[in-house]
C-alpha cells in the first residue's frame, strides 16, 4: 500500500509558463525572453522578472502547447540553440509539472550582442 490519494492535480498555466520561462533562460545562447508580438517589428527584451510573458501556454484535451518567444545571442547556431531549448523546456515540464505536452515551439524574435 502506498500513500496514494484519489483526486486530480491541476497546474495553472501561469505555473507552466513560469517553469518553461525559467528553463528557457538557463539554455545556452538565450539572451532573454521577448514579447510575443511586436507591432513595430522590434522585439522587446523582457526583464527576468517578467520572463513568463515571453511564454504562451495553450491547453486542450490533447495536452499543452508551449510557445517560447526568445532573443538569442549573436553568433550562435539558431537551429542548435532552438533544439536545445525545446529539449530543456520539455525536460523541465515533464520532470516538475508532469503535464501532457503536445509540443514546444520556438519563435526567435531577435538577435542581440551579449555585453
Amino acid at each position: 500500500m502506498g500513500n496514494e490519494v484519489a483526486g486530480t492535480l491541476v497546474v495553472s498555466e501561469d505555473v507552466i509558463a513560469e517553469v518553461a520561462g525559467h528553463a528557457a533562460l538557463q539554455c545556452y545562447g538565450v539572451v532573454g525572453m521577448a514579447t510575443p508580438s511586436s507591432t513595430d517589428g522590434l522585439a522587446k527584451l523582457l526583464p527576468h522578472s517578467r520572463s513568463r510573458r515571453g511564454v504562451v501556454v495553450t491547453s486542450d484535451e490533447d495536452g499543452t502547447l508551449i510557445s517560447l518567444y526568445v532573443i538569442l545571442e549573436h553568433g550562435v547556431n539558431i537551429n542548435t540553440v532552438s533544439t536545445n531549448l525545446v529539449d530543456q523546456v520539455t525536460f523541465a515540464l515533464k520532470e516538475f509539472v508532469q503535464t501532457p505536452l503536445r509540443g514546444v515551439g520556438v519563435h526567435v524574435q531577435g538577435i542581440k550582442v551579449r555585453r
